[in-house]
């Protein structure tokens, strides 16, 4: 795994550098779409922690494959004085003293090892899963906001186009009120409007401002001010989008795979809690210094095994903990199963009717207003239509324009949720120790 973190950062070096952006300071760059996920993946903080994650559960398992250490243990009995000499000698090995050196090994039985490795192995699997689960739902936030930039972007020029053409009215207006064709209040009603455009415009900005920091905030930058620039348009983004998706044979979402991994570990948990009743044997190796003194000389070398007695605590609180451990496992993995059928019925139809509802106003809705507008406004300039018919038509066309621009931007947005709905892992890349 770590071999594929560095193929993932080696690759995407070259990008970092091309965007010239650092972590205490961000450049106002132009990024494409598939630029700012790129770079998501190398600088987002909940990436980072899920890749961190998958260092965890790794060394969990080396920890649950490790063999218990023995333990040394010496000790001497039957001290006297210095009169405890023996024919051997007065020094302290010597002495009449018995001396004894133990090295004792516990060894696990009925499956514990087995068990725990397997429950330690499925949390590395998991834990790999929801990594690229991350991945997946940040490639999707990624795609959201970056349109909600475009969004707000095209909003903010839709409205300050329709506020460029009520000012030319206005002069227009004015020509006609002091030549004694129009009214004054007809003039200042015109006034009104190309300043309602101007506000909202301005609104417009305001929110692209605060999209442009919430896409920093997912690039990883520390001091997100909204000074991001997109290489992209709503346009190419909505006419870019994907038509057809699918998924290898065998192969599911990233975190239905992870809560798969989840119900085989605490299955393996609940065998570990059933084979802690079964107690485990300590065998000792010892050996007896006992030089000649009092009695013989008997250096002796001993052997023993120690257990403890299943009488008063037979494990039954872990095993029932470990059973109500696998049931919410396999809850939560069918939670998920109806969860991922849903987001994937929900995207399509969601993908399917912005689809139809941009190809609708592109094709009739958007060039019929536009026509209508400019009819109503040739009209208006040779005195031939009221100030109601030209506030009317540039309001109407106004609010197509807005509604083409949300179209396309609910088409790159279902595209981006149809996307992440059909995303699937095979089990066995999984398992690919690289």
């Amino acid at each position: 795994m770590k071999k594929y973190f560095q193929i993932v950062c080696t690759a995407l070096l070259p990008l970092c550098a091309s965007a010239e952006i650092s972590r205490s300071e961000f450049s106002p760059v132009q990024l494409s779409l598939a630029e700012a996920q790129q770079l998501a993946f190398t600088r987002n903080w909940d990436l980072l922690a899920a890749r961190s994650g998958v260092d965890a559960a790794q060394a969990q398992w080396l920890i649950a494959k490790e063999f218990p250490n023995p333990t040394l243990s010496a000790a001497t009995s039957k001290i006297g004085s210095r009169d405890s000499a023996t024919i051997d000698g007065n020094n302290l090995w010597s002495r009449s003293y018995d001396t004894i050196f133990a090295v004792n090994q516990l060894f696990e039985i009925g499956g514990k090892r087995r068990d725990r490795q397997d429950a330690a192995r499925q949390n590395v699997l998991g834990a790999k899963a929801r990594f690229l689960d991350a991945k997946r739902t940040l490639e999707q936030g990624v795609t959201r906001a970056y349109v909600a930039v475009l969004l707000a972007n095209e909003n903010a020029r839709v409205l300050r186009e329709s506020a460029g053409f009520m000012q030319r009215e206005q002069e227009i207006a004015g020509t006609r009120f002091h030549a004694g064709d129009l009214a004054e209040a007809d003039l200042k009603q015109i006034q009104v409007s190309a300043g309602q455009f101007i506000l909202q415009a301005d609104a417009a900005d305001n929110a692209a401002v605060q999209a442009r920091i919430a896409l920093e905030i997912l690039l990883g930058v520390n001091s997100p001010k909204g000074e991001v620039q997109l290489a992209d348009s709503l346009e190419i983004i909505s006419s870019d989008i994907a038509t057809n998706f699918s998924s290898k044979a065998g192969a599911l979402r990233p975190d239905v795979l992870a809560a798969q991994t989840d119900v085989r570990a605490a299955e393996a948990n609940l065998k570990l809690a059933k084979a802690g009743r079964i107690p485990d044997p300590t065998v000792s190796l010892q050996f007896e210094h006992n030089p000649p003194g009092g009695g013989p000389a008997a250096d002796t070398i001993g052997i023993g095994v120690s257990f403890p007695l299943p009488l008063w605590n037979q494990n039954k609180g872990a095993i029932r903990a470990a059973q109500a451990g696998v049931e919410q496992s396999r809850f939560a993995l069918e939670k998920l199963r109806a969860q991922m059928a849903g987001d994937l019925a929900g995207a399509t139809a969601g993908f399917n009717e912005a689809s139809a509802r941009l190809k609708k106003y592109r094709e009739e809705i958007a060039p019929r207003s536009q026509s209508a507008r400019e009819s109503v406004i040739f009209k208006f300039e040779k005195g031939g239509a009221s100030l109601v018919d030209l506030l009317a038509a540039q309001r109407t066309d106004n609010d197509v324009r807005l509604a083409t621009a949300q179209a396309m931007a609910d088409a790159a947005n279902t595209s981006a949720d149809l996307r992440s709905a059909t995303t699937a892992q095979a089990e066995r890349d999984l398992n690919n120790p690289n």
